[in-house]
């Protein structure tokens, strides 16, 4: 264990016969003997017990557009105190924040913050919302269940940006705590979860279904188009119409665009012309909200009213250049509800926090 670490007790595990404590947050279902640490590396045994080796510190904090996460129907034009801590318990090797989620050198986490201190910084930063995001929440689940509670008690949202890989029992937990979640479902095949993730699909599927069905956590889905690995017609048809079938077509979908990183260097970057593919798909599925991200393309960032077609929520990149709703989120020309979270008007006071980022440190 580095000096630099603070254990802090973990939840869900239990002993095994052989001497062996198995972790049960996630399916990966580590079982490790005496100093070691799972999949994930920030879980830990340490005296017989599980420990958590990131509570209380972060790699970093910024306040970003609520559009980032990328969440299109909670809140738009808002603001979001965003922050991470360090591990994975996906092995992904096309990783864009690999830096930080596979990190093993603790000293990147050089933000220190209590679950108080997140929630007072956010309140005084003028955000709207937290997000538990640049690595995977899940992992840090005792961290961000306790600071969500800090943030409820001053009004401020809660936001899980993950990859959904988490067991039942510690996802009513930690979900119960959460108003919207942006869920990345990687691909729809189990092999690409296999050799790609170190993972498998059904429990995303069933994080997936848990939230839309007996949650009122707002869920959108994000998927991450390979070239010549998830990407191909047939695929994303499939996936399209798992999500139309199983949750309906009120979820938004997002395709965004991959650039070669971490393990996957050799992969060129996604063509905006297979996300705007990917997108007619889905549509043609009778999916109402599908989004292309990581690229400018007004249509693909704009929401549209399921009804009768009119464009409601125009976007460029993170940027809102028109939000013609009325106070209650229905489309003012055929007054069809909006599926989604919307406030009496667009972002504070009628204006959108905007597409940039402010970097913050949060004192001790």
């Amino acid at each position: 264990m580095s000096t630099h670490e603070t254990l802090y007790p973990g939840r869900w595990w239990h002993a095994l016969p052989d001497g062996r404590i198995q972790c049960d947050l996630c399916p990966r279902d580590c079982q490790l003997h005496e100093g070691q640490r799972g999949a994930c590396f920030v879980r830990q045994r340490v005296n017989n017990a599980m420990q958590l080796t990131t509570y209380g510190r972060s790699s970093g904090f910024c306040i970003d557009p609520i559009e980032k996460k990328p969440l299109n129907h909670f809140y738009p034009g808002s603001s979001i105190l965003s922050f991470g801590t360090a591990g994975c318990n996906l092995a992904c090797r096309f990783c864009q924040n690999w830096d930080i989620s596979k990190s093993k050198d603790m000293d990147r986490l050089m933000d220190e913050a209590s679950p108080q201190a997140i929630s007072n910084a956010a309140r005084r930063y003028g955000a709207d919302s937290v997000a538990y995001t640049y690595n995977d929440p899940v992992v840090f689940a005792e961290y961000a269940i306790d600071t969500a509670l800090a943030c409820r008690e001053q009004g401020i949202r809660n936001v899980a940006v993950t990859a959904g890989y988490i067991h039942p029992a510690p996802a009513r937990e930690f979900f119960a705590v959460m108003d919207a979640a942006n869920v990345d479902l990687k691909a729809f095949t189990e092999n690409f979860y296999h050799k790609l993730c170190v993972a498998h699909l059904q429990p995303v599927l069933d994080t997936l279904a848990y939230l839309h069905h007996e949650t009122d956590c707002w869920v959108e889905i994000t998927t991450l188009l390979i070239p010549g690995n998830n990407d191909s017609p047939a695929e994303i048809n499939e996936l399209a119409n798992w999500v139309m079938r199983e949750l309906g077509p009120d979820v938004p979908l997002h395709f965004t665009a991959f650039h070669p990183d971490w393990k996957m260097t050799d992969i060129p970057a996604t063509p905006p012309e297979t996300l705007s593919q990917a997108r007619r798909i889905a549509l043609d599925t009778g999916l109402h909200h599908v989004y292309t991200g990581n690229v400018h393309d007004s249509e693909g960032g704009t929401t549209f009213c399921p009804s009768c077609h009119a464009a409601l929520i125009v976007r460029d990149w993170y940027d809102i250049r028109r939000y013609d709703l009325t106070a209650e989120g229905h489309c003012p020309h055929c007054q069809t509800a909006l599926a989604g979270r919307f406030g009496a008007s667009l972002g504070r006071d009628g204006k959108a926090f905007g597409a940039h980022r402010i970097a913050v440190r949060l004192a001790p």
